[in-house]
């Protein structure tokens, strides 16, 4: 008996694809929204400036490990946010050699803006979807990526 249904081997290349696809239309995004949240710094400041949006002041070592860059790479960026104004540097409490960095009100309303911008993009995809559909992708991509 002949069927039409693709082999899993296809099924799972054409996962592939998706995924791949998936990957691609995100980092697209992301280096449209880091365009936006400021056209004179490169990409990786805005997932600096997403970091401190969500989880606040902190030593650029720590921020540095956070998004996965090298601490060189983290002082030189966030030295040009300071002087742009994104951000502002207080001495640390607990050792005055070092800084604790936190988004100033401009860097906070930039990057609020962007993830404005990014989720209504975002849900304007999903907005035709229904629930059911909705929490069965919730639950495949925690499988896949196992959440």
């Amino acid at each position: 008996m002949q069927t039409n249904e693709p082999t899993r081997a296809k099924l799972e290349a054409q996962l592939g694809d998706r995924i791949n696809a998936l990957l691609s239309a995100t980092r697209a995004l992301s280096e449209r929204s880091a365009a936006q949240f400021h056209e004179g710094l490169q990409p990786a400041s805005f997932h600096i400036a997403r970091w401190l949006h969500a989880f606040g002041p902190a030593k650029p070592s720590v921020i540095a490990e956070a998004v996965g860059m090298d601490r060189s790479s983290t002082s030189t960026l966030l030295r040009r946010m300071l002087a742009l104004g994104l951000i502002s540097q207080t001495p640390s409490p607990d050792d005055r050699r070092s800084v604790i960095v936190d988004l100033t009100a401009a860097g906070t309303a930039r990057v609020t803006a962007v993830l404005q911008e990014r989720g209504a993009e975002y849900f304007s995809r999903l907005q035709d979807w229904s629930t059911d559909d909705l929490r069965e992708l919730e639950r495949l991509l925690g499988k896949l990526t196992g959440a």
